[in-house]
């Protein structure tokens, strides 16, 4: 696994980057720079860099206290496959802001491997329930 840089300095996102590679994923097609500006500021972000260059992002929509939902984890094409998407999740869980939260979410297409590795399991409960809209 390479050294990666983890920073949750909102300063240092490039946004330009990771708005455009969020828009060309399945899940961020119909997105907007207003859309991922909004998104980031209510959310905890962190991104991964090495030598000093972005190679991935994501964020925590969290209340910081018992509930967090992990979004927009991704990893610059020419850097997956490396283990820096695990760092970025772990460096979320392990966030001392978000040390009481229990209950941790995602939703993912394709990368189920990736978060099995740090416990996550698919929701066969029954309890998870769901509303989607089109919001105008």
């Amino acid at each position: 696994m390479p050294y990666s840089e983890i920073s949750f300095d909102m300063s240092r996102i490039d946004f330009r980057a990771t708005s455009d590679l969020l828009m060309a994923s399945y899940w961020g097609a119909g997105r907007s720079d207003e859309f991922h500006r909004r998104a980031f500021a209510n959310s905890l972000c962190t991104a991964a860099y090495i030598d000093g260059n972005q190679v991935g992002f994501g964020r925590a929509i969290t209340d910081r206290t018992v509930f967090a939902y992990l979004a927009d984890i991704i990893i610059w094409p020419q850097h997956r496959g490396r283990g820096i998407g695990l760092q970025l999740v772990r460096a979320l869980i392990d966030h001392p802001q978000l040390s009481t939260v229990s209950h941790w979410s995602l939703s993912t297409s394709d990368a189920h491997g990736v978060y099995e590795k740090l416990g996550f399991k698919a929701s066969t409960d029954g309890r998870y329930m769901r509303l989607d809209r089109n919001p105008e």
